[in-house]
């Protein structure tokens, strides 16, 4: 984020703000506002919530917003999405952002170098043809994208690419073919102005581009490597130019040089858009589960609206093989959704009335109505495909060396080439030389390294998301893959976080049914976790019916059930009441160690007495034991970090493998989680943290690797909030999974820019040498980028073996 400046004179700007409820707040923040540097006036509508400011050149929407929070309140910002053609490497990426972040209002630009777009967060003012009109004057064609639109914008731009490669072919084969036939003893040299007229179309036609887009670079002060092949083309060409109209003959001229340079480099260029669309392929595959239409209930009837129009509150029918066009509550019907965009589970689950739906599900079998909840922009969905975006625009740390590189790489290759030229010279060979110069300026060309990181992260979390893996950024990928320990939380993470009613042992002369009869009648009037779990075990069982029912927070419950006035609760309550429980503390103790908390239930009157013990634990996840082995069979520690007893948080680290040496701790505040991840990393351990994003979020926004479990629809909130990693769905299977997937990624990163640096490393020295004709080169520099792309689109292929 940095300061934006505005116009050159002062302006009126219109801003609403969230969080106000009276003429105090008025105050508050119409004196937060007075106070930004470049706002002339502030003047706050209560009414309307949004305050009129005029600013001078130089305000700031970023110091704006800093300036609001500090007092309490928001800026609600919009979120726009831009298709630049025209974007090749990362020099071309500085420069859009650079671009789009002097557009004022602009708050966070994020530009994605592997799927061609740029994702903004801006003031609810900032004009969209602001955004058009920067992203133009840099250099670069831009398009508004919306959700459906950004397959088609980068299909459009393939088409463009694939007119200029035919043409340009078209044009250049039959300068080409002289060489080609030559080796059968054919000599079909074309005269040298048809040489001339071809290379001339070649170089100005398909070939404007280079120029177009090298003058966008040259005039924002960051060329790319547009610059090097407008200059080794036009070099060629000029040679041949010149040497013609000294009167060489037509063996003597280079224009196919030139002409063949640029056809290699389009045909390169269009092979690369091809494959970048398949890099975005998941992430628009999510963008188009969301229907361009919804059916709403509108003036006494149902009716097809855009999605834009769908308000929370709105009556929506959804019918069989439809999407769910919003967050919302089922209000009729019945149906199978099919939610694995979210989940990553294939089966899909049985909804009733009063069930969440989420943006995107597949209805599968009934005609449902909701009531939506949110808008479509503000659904589960979009703030998914928005949080994937970000992430793939983000820059793992490995991709640090190849960005300093490449901004320096093209002067250092300008410098080159002319040192290649001036030794040729003082050789005594200045065609030769020049040959070899334009050589350095096209087999240097940063393509591969500037495509090396963005498309492999591009790849692996589109993998993620198809997985039910939410990855906050590139650099949670790198860092996952070199995690050395797990810890776990052990509540509602290994465990289902439900406790269950798992053993009953009558004390008097009842029988199990029985006390869980008595148990259930006092539970009717709680809420507690535990009388939740005494009602699900009675299930349709007949249950009495208490009266006097009370809740003594901490200690239990009470009530009167005819003559019988029952309490059910904890040893400390039964003291308080003259009942102790000593000569059952061993039934007790044995529990305790299986892991179970235990509850009593006595009575009063007519005679005090003990009636029965009752346990209660929380289950394992069925698939807790099989992602723990799969995590130390990938060479990781697991631990585990639970702030219920330490005798039940170690009776279910036995069940589930966790040996003395795995530090099992029960028992701990969250400051104590938080100090034991300290202190691994202390030791240089790199930690991941696994927990359910709530008590838990200290130690996962501490950890290298925060985890979180999401599918109770926090997910989204959780990600952008404390972990770097969420799981869509309560699966652990999926956490072995993630970390394989970036190791694969990362090894996938470490090859891609071990070639682009070998690569140049190999062919500058035989370009300077003069041992590559310029033609070779640009052949040479298209199958570097290719070979990058295709390595990062071999990582679709991988598939997770456990």
């Amino acid at each position: 984020m940095a300061a934006l400046p505005s116009a050159h004179t002062s302006v009126d700007l219109a801003m609403p703000i969230s969080g106000m409820h009276c003429a105090a707040c008025v105050a508050r923040v119409e004196k937060a506002l007075a106070g930004v540097a470049g706002v002339l006036k502030a003047e706050v509508l209560l009414t309307e919530n949004r305050a009129q400011l005029r600013v001078e050149p130089g305000w700031s929407a970023v110091a704006l917003m800093a300036a609001l929070r500090k007092v309490g309140y928001d800026i609600p910002l919009t979120q726009a999405s831009l298709h630049l053609s025209g974007l090749h490497d990362a020099a071309d990426a500085l420069r859009a952002h650079e671009a789009l972040a002097r557009v004022p209002g602009v708050v966070l630009v994020q530009v994605n170098l592997g799927a061609a777009t740029a994702a903004l967060q801006a003031l609810p003012s900032t004009a969209p043809g602001a955004l058009l009109q920067a992203a133009r004057a840099a250099g670069f064609g831009a398009a508004l994208q919306t959700q459906t639109d950004a397959g088609s914008a980068l299909a459009q731009e393939a088409a463009r690419l694939r007119r200029d490669v035919l043409l340009a072919w078209a044009l250049t084969l039959p300068l080409l073919l002289p060489m080609l036939v030559q080796p059968f003893g054919l000599h079909l040299m074309l005269p040298g102005a048809w040489q001339a007229l071809l290379a001339a179309g070649v170089q100005f036609g398909p070939g404007r581009r280079f120029y177009r887009a090298a003058w966008a670079g040259l005039r924002a002060g960051s060329p790319g490597m547009d610059v090097l092949i407008a200059l080794g083309s036009s070099a060629a060409f000029g040679l041949s130019a010149w040497l013609l109209g000294r009167g060489a003959g037509a063996m003597d001229l280079f224009f196919e040089s030139g002409a063949a340079i640029l056809s290699f480099v389009l045909l390169g260029r269009w092979l690369e858009a091809r494959a970048k669309r398949a890099t975005g392929a998941a992430l628009r595959g999510l963008q188009e589960l969301a229907p361009a239409q919804a059916e709403l209930w509108r003036d006494g009837q149902w009716q097809l609206h855009p999605l834009a129009e769908l308000k929370p509150g709105d009556r929506v029918r959804v019918r069989p093989g439809g999407r769910i066009p919003c967050d919302g509550r089922l209000t009729e019907g019945r149906s199978h959704i099919n939610e694995a965009h979210l989940n990553g589970e294939p089966m899909p689950l049985a909804r009733a009335p009063g069930d969440l739906l989420r943006a995107g599900g597949l209805n599968l079998d009934g005609v449902i109505e909701l009531r939506a909840t949110q808008t479509a922009a503000a659904s589960s969905l979009a703030q998914l495909v928005r949080l994937i975006e970000s992430a793939q625009a983000s820059k793992a740390p490995i991709q640090g060396l190849a960005d300093r590189v490449a901004a320096r790489f093209v002067p250092a290759v300008m410098l080159l080439a002319l040192l290649t030229l001036a030794g040729w010279v003082l050789a005594g060979q200045g065609g030769r030389g020049l040959l070899a110069a334009v050589a350095v300026l096209v087999v240097a060309c940063p393509c591969a390294l500037g495509l090396a990181t963005p498309t492999a992260v591009v790849v692996g979390i589109g993998q993620a998301a198809r997985r039910g893996l939410l990855v906050r950024d590139a650099g949670a990928l790198e860092q996952l893959a070199g995690i050395q320990r797990m810890a776990f939380d052990k509540t509602g993470t290994l465990t289902r976080g439900e406790p269950e009613l798992a053993h009953i042992e009558p004390l008097a002369d009842l029988n199990r049914l029985q006390v869980q009869a008595l148990a259930a009648a006092l539970a009717q009037g709680s809420s507690h976790p535990l009388s939740q779990a005494l009602r699900q075990a009675q299930g349709d069982l007949p249950t009495p019916e208490a009266k006097d029912l009370r809740t003594l927070a901490g200690l239990g419950l009470q009530g009167q059930l005819g003559e019988l006035r029952l309490h059910l609760g904890s040893s400390r309550y039964l003291a308080e009441l003259g009942l102790p429980t000593g000569a059952w503390e061993s039934a007790a103790q044995a529990q305790a160690t299986q892991g179970y908390s235990v509850s009593w239930l006595a009575q009063t009157q007519p005679e005090p007495r003990l009636l029965g013990l009752l346990a209660f634990g929380d289950r394992a996840r069925t698939e807790a034991r099989s992602a723990l082995d799969a995590l130390r069979a990938q060479g990781l520690r697991c631990s585990l970090l639970s702030g219920d007893r330490p005798e039940t948080a170690m009776a279910l680290a036995r069940g589930l493998g966790f040996a003395e040496a795995d530090d099992v701790h029960g028992g701990l505040l969250p400051q104590d989680k938080l100090s034991a991840i300290h202190a691994w990393k202390a030791r240089g351990e790199a930690v991941a943290m696994v927990g359910d994003g709530i008590n838990d979020a200290p130690a996962l926004a501490a950890a290298d690797v925060g985890i979180a479990l999401g599918a109770d629809g926090q997910g989204t909130a959780l990600a952008a909030e404390s972990a770097t990693l969420t799981l869509l769905a309560n699966d652990l299977r999926r956490i072995p999974e993630a970390v394989a997937l970036a190791r694969r990624t990362l090894l996938t990163i470490r090859m891609n820019l071990f070639w682009a640096f070998g690569f140049n490393a190999l062919m500058l020295p035989l370009a300077m040498a003069g041992r590559l004709p310029p033609m070779a080169a640009s052949a040479a520099m298209a199958a570097s980028s290719l070979m990058v792309l295709g390595n990062a689109l071999w990582l679709r292929r991988w598939r997770y073996k456990a």
